[in-house]
């Protein structure tokens, strides 16, 4: 079992190494900083300010929605942080090259992915017409995750589960069903 834990653990590191070859490339490099930077909540504010002016108080559920879940999933991302205490790929093997500061210090699971499959879900269940540009937008901001070092593969694998599964899961809370 340790031996495959090990294999397992190179494989990660390798992925990281080759994803984080795209950070000597530009304009990628801006690309995904800019894209790990609007993961920072930047965009969920802008898209809650802009559902607010377009939808008016029709948006006050999905918004209010979003609020839940975005909080849910910053208390359990941090709480499973602090527990499993995984370092970040940058400071686990020094070939891999920090391409952003760090939000916060653990690496496991990544919060960013966690939000933005959440608020992608909630969304495009709300309002449609999203899908198109929120979709590529969140496989954005897991992806520049891992190429700039932040985040191990399993790291956005395990935040996109979670950020899910609370999502779904806040379906079946009795303030939002038949929400929609």
């Amino acid at each position: 079992m340790q031996r495959a834990l090990i294999r397992f653990h190179q494989w990660e590191i390798a992925a990281c190494l080759v994803l984080g070859r795209l950070q000597r490339v530009q304009p990628s490099h801006a690309v995904f900083i800019a894209a790990s930077r609007l993961g920072d909540g930047i965009l969920w504010y802008a898209l809650w300010i802009a559902l607010l002016l377009v939808q008016g108080i029709s948006a006050i559920p999905a918004l209010l929605h979003m609020a839940v879940v975005g909080l849910g999933g910053t208390a359990l991302y941090a709480a499973i942080k602090h527990g499993t205490q995984r370092l970040r790929p940058y400071e686990a093997e020094p070939r891999v090259a920090l391409g952003t500061r760090a939000l916060d210090r653990y690496s496991f699971p990544s919060g960013h992915t966690l939000h933005a499959v959440s608020f992608t879900i909630l969304a495009t269940t709300y309002y449609p017409a999203l899908t198109g540009w929120l979709i590529p937008v969140a496989m954005l901001i897991a992806a520049s995750r891992v190429v700039l070092g932040l985040h191990y593969p399993t790291d956005v694998a395990a935040g996109a589960a979670i950020g899910a599964l609370l999502t779904w899961g806040s379906f079946a809370l009795p303030f939002f069903v038949g929400a929609l």
